[in-house]
């Protein structure tokens, strides 16, 4: 067996460079554990997974999660005839992390995997928010201290509202709004940013006071010092740390057939 990880960056990204045959190895998936701590994004260049071989590789990663409706392979795409809701996939156009506003633990991790590219567009932004916030100043961490956010699907629809009509916009609005600290401390010690489009509003804040701070924040967590992009090849997998990483994609041609297959490891811990 033989697994080696490069990094990207710094303080993001890294490749596995593995043989195919030693995917599913017990000291391959220990590995990967560990790299995925550390770099918070890892990929897999062309391996080529099936949906039974992805299901297969996110079981032996951890305990696999369905936070959205469909089947286990979740696909992502904007193909009128597989998604008659392409907001919900615009709306990944923008700054977010997984399953926040759901009533359980945000998966701990997402494993995507291309099925078909877009010629143009289409890469995937990685922001590790762990390192944004390690290396906010000392003063801003004090200022963060104790500070919430509300958080909401009409928050994360709203850049994309003007191509639905009232009933989504209606709909969206009744959903449950989740409060959450801006800064999540983990069972681990550690602490990341918890911010997004989701992120509307800070508690106790004028609206405006609060929505500039969010909107600062992401600003900061976008610097390329935190930041990896990955420009997709067929059969790529990519996995990452839901819980310390923010994503979003590059706008692409609805008519370009980008094709994603989708799924997650559940999550442990709730946000504290």
């Amino acid at each position: 067996m033989r697994c080696e990880i490069e990094s990207v960056k710094p303080l993001i990204g890294g490749i596995v460079h593995v043989d195919r045959a030693s995917l599913f190895d017990d000291a391959v998936i220990q590995r990967c554990l560990e790299a995925l701590e550390d770099r918070g994004v890892l990929v897999f260049p062309r391996v080529g997974l099936s949906d039974a071989e992805q299901l297969a590789f996110t079981d032996a990663l951890g305990t696999r999660v369905k936070f959205t409706r469909g089947p286990e392979i979740y696909e992502i795409t904007l193909d009128p005839e597989v998604n008659d809701e392409p907001e919900y996939v615009q709306g990944t156009f923008f700054w977010h992390i997984d399953g926040v506003t759901i009533d359980m633990p945000p998966p701990k991790a997402t494993l995507l995997s291309a099925r078909r590219i877009a010629p143009r567009g289409g890469q995937t932004e990685f922001s590790n928010t762990y390192a944004a916030y390690e290396h906010l100043p000392e003063e801003e961490k004090q200022e963060l201290a104790g500070l919430r956010a509300l958080h909401s699907v009409a928050a994360s629809m709203r850049p994309v509202a003007e191509t639905t009509g009232p009933r989504d916009l209606e709909r969206w609005s009744r959903m449950k709004i989740y409060e959450h600290p801006i800064v999540w401390k983990h069972v681990s010690g550690r602490k990341s940013l918890l911010i997004g489009t989701h992120a509307d509003l800070v508690v106790g804040m004028p609206i405006p006071d609060g929505r500039a701070l969010l909107t600062r924040l992401q600003q900061w967590s976008s610097q390329p010092q935190f930041c990896y992009r990955h420009p997709w090849q067929e059969g790529d997998l990519v996995v990452w740390d839901n819980c310390g990483t923010m994503h979003r994609v590059i706008p692409y041609d609805a008519r370009s057939g980008r094709s994603m297959h989708r799924t997650s490891i559940a999550g442990v811990e709730h946000v504290r």
